[in-house]
């Protein structure tokens, strides 16, 4: 079917993921945007997809008629799609409003239902800040505790005391990231199985920053994950929960509890294609990102006072995070911005928290003064030559205005 429109019609489309813009030295060129952790741009796959599934798939899928037939079709193909990339059944795959619903439904759904097993919540001292609220207001609400595993410097968690964790009397859940998406350190999810497992304790991994990017094995019993991280529509999320796990629904009935009124059947459709179109080239593609991010992480180096975080091999193959000392990491970020580089900061203090990065602080390094990037299919080396040439002179300036030159 040919488009004459484009759905973003009047809207700044810059070609994957990339505009022009005016640097701080006044010219015009092309940006960098390695911030594509958690959003990034759309595969072309995704938007084409997208596209199909609006003029197809743009009724209820619960009705009856033929419209809410076809919708309910392309949503189970989206679910049994999902289901082959992952090695689950497509009826243990569930579409979420979000990659965070999807989290605080495994971690409450699973806790409720285990209820008279034990209230205490097990999770990894660097899991995402939605995992460690839902953890600890699901152990709270039954009188049970948060148990927080303490990571080494690289980020993964101590396994003897993950065992010791989940080997205790009274634990619900026990909960593992991946891989972690601020510093890429992967994390040992096979052996944490098997200890949860031997102790009769289900797993939640969050694949929200690996999937896509990286093999995910299939050690898990509940799985979460985020289309957006790779291409996808914001706007849905995905949750897996092997039949074997029972989930309890936390909230007021409805016909789905896992997505009440129902989820968008255009992004779960494009979310599917977009997982199989980056599961065919990733072993190129990661190789090429790992290339690229091997050589900041040499680079990076060279610059005085500098902490380059994260495993340096064991690793996802798209993500860099390092810190300088005596640097604000707003302030650099806003400065690479100015310069025409797009970068995230995984602990620059929030407007509203005004706290550093829980990550970094849990492995005891560097807080403050911190640049992560994470690269796109559309990176290329270009990009990374841009960061790479402003990134010294950034941080000189930051630091001259912070008064520390010198030092």
């Amino acid at each position: 079917m040919t488009h004459n429109t484009d759905p973003a019609a009047g809207l700044p489309a810059p070609e994957a993921g990339q505009d022009a813009s005016i640097t701080s030295e006044g010219s015009t060129s092309e940006r960098a945007h390695l911030d594509n952790g958690g959003r990034a741009p759309w595969h072309p796959l995704a938007r084409q997809a997208f596209l199909q599934a609006i003029d197809d798939g743009w009724a209820d899928p619960r009705r009856l008629h033929s419209e809410g037939r076809r919708a309910a079709r392309l949503l189970d193909g989206a679910r049994e799609a999902v289901a082959a990339e992952i090695g689950a059944r497509t009826e243990e795959v569930r579409f979420t409003a979000t990659h965070t619903t999807a989290l605080h439904h495994a971690v409450l759904g699973s806790a409720a239902a285990r209820a008279r097993v034990g209230a205490d919540v097990v999770v990894g001292g660097t899991e995402r800040a939605a995992v460690l609220h839902a953890a600890a207001g699901a152990a709270a609400a039954r009188g049970g505790t948060r148990r927080v595993v303490p990571v080494d410097r690289a980020g993964r968690v101590d396994l003897d005391e993950l065992r010791s964790a989940v080997g205790a009397p009274g634990v619900a859940l026990a909960a593992l990231q991946h891989a972690n998406g601020e510093v890429g350190t992967r994390q040992p999810v096979v052996e944490a199985h098997e200890a949860a497992r031997a102790a009769g304790v289900p797993l939640l991994v969050d694949a929200g920053a690996s999937l896509g990017h990286d093999v995910v094995p299939g050690a898990w019993d509940l799985l979460a994950a985020d289309p957006a991280d790779w291409g996808s529509p914001a706007g849905v999320g995905v949750l897996a929960a092997r039949q074997r796990v029972r989930l309890a629904a936390t909230g007021p009935e409805e016909a789905d509890p896992w997505a009440p009124g129902g989820v968008s059947v255009p992004a779960a459709f494009a979310a599917a294609v977009a997982l199989q179109a980056v599961a065919a080239d990733r072993s190129a593609e990661d190789a090429r990102r790992r290339a690229l991010t091997d050589r900041v992480r040499a680079e990076v180096a060279r610059i005085p006072d500098v902490e380059v975080v994260g495993d340096p091999d064991d690793r996802l193959p798209h993500v860099v995070t390092f810190s300088f000392l005596y640097v604000d990491g707003e302030a650099l970020v806003t400065e690479l911005d100015r310069a025409g580089v797009a970068v995230g900061s995984g602990s620059a203090c929030t407007a509203s928290t005004l706290e550093p990065s829980h990550v970094l602080a849990a492995m005891g390094v560097l807080t403050h003064g911190n640049v992560r990037i994470a690269l796109d299919r559309s990176t290329t080396e270009g990009h990374v030559d841009r960061l790479l040439a402003v990134l010294p002179g950034a941080v000189a300036r930051v630091r001259d205005l912070l008064g520390v030159t010198g030092l």
